[in-house]
């Protein structure tokens, strides 16, 4: 039983502290876009954007990872801006960690600028605030003062002083991203984001100096996606995510390949196989599945990491849908871009 809570113990400072460094992330960071950078809120084909996302880790284990998110962005198109147009959008994100019940809940606004410099060439500014709250339960745990003689005793006082189980903090997030288009399916798109640039602290006892809270890092994204068409039905998508928060980094890459099956209007039908790579850290086949304007996007992370969660990982599931709106011939304004 000490070996046990040991390693318990082990476990839950190592994913707690990295779960204070680190945020949430997805595998497929291009289908949550605004989480990895607000300059891509409105940056797609259409006129309204839905979408959500779930992710599930480690349930073979006690300390099972599980993420949601939803995110909502439209356009607006001010007929006095001739050669640009703005977006706003809603993000929402659940995080649940481990037996503590570790928990991230944040709810943001993002908002973006989009110049169309040629018929080719659009950049976009944007910027996100919102309110994050993380808290934990300490229901589940067990603490090395209930412990009697070496057999766990849960009649026992945990001699645990906690002040509070719960804090509130302030999300900052500013982007930049540019986007090259040729056609509908031959594009690029580059970006850069900062998130936390506020430094909010990390603090679940309240009568602790200010020297000794802890700060959330700063978290920086660096992204990329490519479109490119290869033959009449095929298509080929590579994308690259590099993020960097604290101590910690990530990079992922990978790449899609797209068969049109159907490319008839209102009947449009398309199939993706591929698959992604975290650096020293797994191997992740993808598919997805487009039919007119809903997505739906499937990976399976396979970790190669750590002996102990080898070929372990979990899924991640996308679902999007755009909704594009008719506009009156005498007030809609053709953007060049998508």
């Amino acid at each position: 039983m000490m070996k046990k809570f040991l390693l318990f113990t082990f476990l839950l400072v190592f994913f707690m502290g990295k779960s204070f460094s680190q945020d949430l992330h997805y595998t497929q960071f291009y289908n949550t876009p605004m989480n990895f950078n607000p300059s891509l809120t409105g940056i797609f084909s259409g006129d309204q954007r839905y979408m959500v996302s779930i992710r599930d880790q480690w349930r073979a284990f006690p300390i099972p990872y599980f993420t949601l998110s939803g995110n909502y962005d439209m356009k607006f198109y001010p007929k006095q801006f001739k050669r640009s147009f703005f977006s706003a959008g809603v993000v929402f994100n659940y995080d649940l960690q481990g037996d503590a019940a570790l928990n991230l809940s944040n709810l943001n606004l993002a908002g973006s600028y989009s110049y169309v410099i040629s018929k080719r060439n659009l950049i976009t500014v944007g910027a996100l605030l919102g309110i994050s709250s993380r808290g934990f339960s300490d229901k589940h745990l067990e603490w090395d003062a209930q412990y009697v003689d070496g057999a766990f005793d849960p009649r026992e006082p945990d001699m645990e002083l906690l002040e509070r189980y719960r804090f509130n903090f302030l999300e900052t997030g500013l982007g930049l991203n540019y986007r090259w288009q040729k056609s509908k399916r031959l594009h690029v798109t580059v970006g850069a984001a900062g998130f936390h640039l506020n430094r909010p602290a990390l603090d679940f006892n309240t009568g602790v100096s200010d020297t000794r809270i802890a700060k959330l890092g700063i978290r920086y994204a660096l992204h990329g996606v490519a479109n490119v068409k290869i033959a009449g039905p095929l298509d080929i998508q590579l994308n690259a995510l590099y993020q960097k928060q604290s101590v910690y980094d990530e990079m992922v890459f990978g790449g899609l390949v797209k068969i049109y099956l159907n490319q008839k209007r209102g009947k449009m039908f398309e199939f993706h196989l591929g698959s992604s790579f975290r650096i020293n850290d797994a191997i992740i086949p993808t598919l997805a599945v487009q039919y007119n304007d809903w997505y739906v996007g499937f990976n399976y992370d396979i970790t190669t990491s750590n002996d102990a969660f080898k070929h372990r990982g979990g899924p991640e599931l996308h679902i999007s849908y755009i909704f594009k709106k008719v506009q009156p011939l005498k007030s809609f304004k053709l953007c060049p871009i998508f």
